[in-house]
């Protein structure tokens, strides 16, 4: 198949998704064109079958603001009839799935398409009522529609009012590739052998809540040895970095920003920080899981469908910060436990969430919509 694929090409869990999704599809032996404003994070073009499209928006003095969703739907229609694509398959509602309604109306050519919804779209985007009739449209009138989780399914049946079928397709990871050996020489940049070492990955937003990260590590703080490790960037790094001076934890806690390799900083941790005021899934946690790192996290959203309170991390109510740090210290106390509880999480991420299981259903999904 020959499929067009747009996505936010940031460091967001949709655009993580859509472009490792792509990257697997092209593996298999499809044809894939990535459609979007800029190349995404995590796509690598010397991959076979891999292609980038950029969508250039002019700025008309007419315009207060740039019609990227415009701009957007024409470029989709150029790709799908200059590439003689099957399908498109858009990440994130608004307003990719718009573009694609509008560019299945002016192409020449069948040109379905799939949403594929990943949580601020709906929970944050879609409830907004200025935003609600052409979010629920682009979803009544997508050819199909998946979510990442059942949770994400029923919210937005409730907010929309939607009764279409919508299936549920976990994200997931590369089990070859996640799961490696620690890198020795990178652990020791920022810990010892003796010293555990904690870790956040987020987008450091408001809703990630990056200040009770450190909170938490806080309470720990006169009770262990171990370090912060802080993956990501956002706005709320800045405040996240003054409370860690005033908190005089600044020898142990580590911003190191956004990277591209992040399952080798995944890979050098002992436990997951995820206080989040919501997730519609929880892909960090779950791409710590899937090298044996346990994740204290919220019990919010999508993630109880992740992590298994009390066999594979620990869930708690949001704000619960104490709780999280007793937890958290608990665990680090308890090597031989900590370490089952890793064991645990891998094994979870191995049954439910490899790509070797959920990409075929994607392939399945995409062939039954075009023999529809």
């Amino acid at each position: 198949m020959r499929i067009g694929v747009t996505c936010y090409p940031t460091y967001g869990g949709s655009g993580i998704v859509a472009t490792e999704l792509g990257k697997e599809l092209a593996e298999r032996g499809h044809e894939v064109h990535f459609i979007s404003y800029a190349q995404p994070i995590r796509l690598n073009l010397e991959l076979p079958r891999l292609y980038f499209h950029e969508v250039a928006v002019s700025n008309y003095p007419l315009f207060d603001f740039p019609p990227y969703a415009l701009a957007l739907a024409g470029k989709m229609v150029e790709i799908a009839e200059s590439e003689k694509l099957d399908l498109l398959h858009v990440h994130y509602a608004i307003p990719h799935s718009v573009s694609a309604y509008l560019a299945r109306a002016m192409s020449r050519r069948r040109l379905p398409f799939i949403t594929t919804l990943h949580g601020t779209d709906i929970t944050l985007v879609g409830s907004d009522r200025s935003y609600l009739p052409i979010t629920r449209f682009s979803i009544e009138n997508s050819d199909g529609v998946t979510a990442i989780s059942h949770y994400l399914r029923e919210r937005t049946r409730q907010e929309f009012e939607v009764e279409r079928d919508m299936e549920v397709l976990p994200n997931f990871v590369n089990c070859d590739r996640y799961g490696r050996q620690a890198l020795p020489e990178l652990r020791a940049r920022y810990a010892r052998p003796d010293e555990p070492l904690l870790v956040h990955l987020s987008n450091f937003r408001p809703v990630k809540r990056v200040g009770d990260v450190i909170k938490i590590f806080a309470r720990m703080a006169p009770h262990t040895n171990a370090r912060l490790l802080l993956v990501g960037d956002g706005p709320d790094r800045a405040s996240a970095e003054h409370q860690a001076r005033c908190q005089g934890l600044w020898e142990r806690v580590y911003f190191v920003g956004k990277q591209e390799k992040i399952e080798e900083f995944l890979s050098i941790s002992d436990l997951m920080l995820m206080p989040s005021e919501l997730e519609s899934f929880g892909l960090a946690a779950l791409e710590a899981m899937a090298h044996r790192v346990p994740a204290i996290a919220t019990r919010v959203g999508g993630v109880p469908e992740v992590v298994e309170d009390g066999v594979s991390g620990f869930l708690f109510p949001v704000g619960a910060v104490e709780a999280m740090a007793e937890a958290a210290l608990e665990l680090i106390h308890q090597p031989e436990r900590l370490r089952e509880m890793g064991q645990a999480a891998l094994e979870r991420v191995q049954e439910q969430f490899c790509a070797a299981a959920i990409v075929p259903r994607y392939e399945a999904l995409y062939a039954a919509i075009l023999n529809a």
